[in-house]
């Protein structure tokens, strides 16, 4: 029980006798001991999780797509480098083959499928496909010597 100076809440009287209502009613309330959360609250947290799920899964699933994209453009570009080494080596002829990129120091990359299209005294044009992308058929980048950077296409 509550004091306040020198008095306890039984003691407080309102006007005209309707006394300490207020004061009962608090201490109702506290004695109730209202425990857990309600069904509609529970639904309603679920109801936000669930619609951030939402936005979150998509998002999520395009980051991983992006990434093979970046992964197929990046071999692309290295490639592109050990092509221009290795026609700095040969006087100017660039490599027919895979294996001859790789003998001037390309690593290939997991994943990805590249391929030399053509190869001249003029120029180059490199293929790649990512096996997360798209079917075992496509080519997804192409990088041409003549453009200097990867395209999406099936065509140099």
């Amino acid at each position: 029980m509550f004091v306040f100076v020198g008095k306890s809440l039984n003691g407080l009287q309102g006007r005209k006798g309707k006394g300490n209502y207020m004061f009962r009613k608090f201490h109702e309330k506290l004695k109730e001991h209202e425990e857990g959360f309600t069904l509609i609250e529970l639904l309603v947290v679920i109801l936000i999780i669930a619609i951030l799920a939402a936005i979150a899964i998509p998002v999520f699933l395009n980051q991983r797509n992006k990434g093979y994209v970046t992964q197929a453009e990046s071999a692309l570009k290295n490639a592109a480098t050990n092509m221009e080494a290795f026609a700095t080596g040969n006087n100017g002829t660039y490599p027919t083959t895979t294996e001859q990129l790789v003998s001037e120091g390309f690593r290939p990359v997991t994943g990805v499928t590249l391929a030399i299209a053509s190869s001249n005294a003029s120029g180059y044009c490199l293929t790649a496909n990512h096996d997360k992308i798209g079917t075992a058929t496509d080519v997804d980048y192409v990088y041409s010597s003549n453009v200097g950077k990867p395209v999406k296409g099936t065509t140099c």
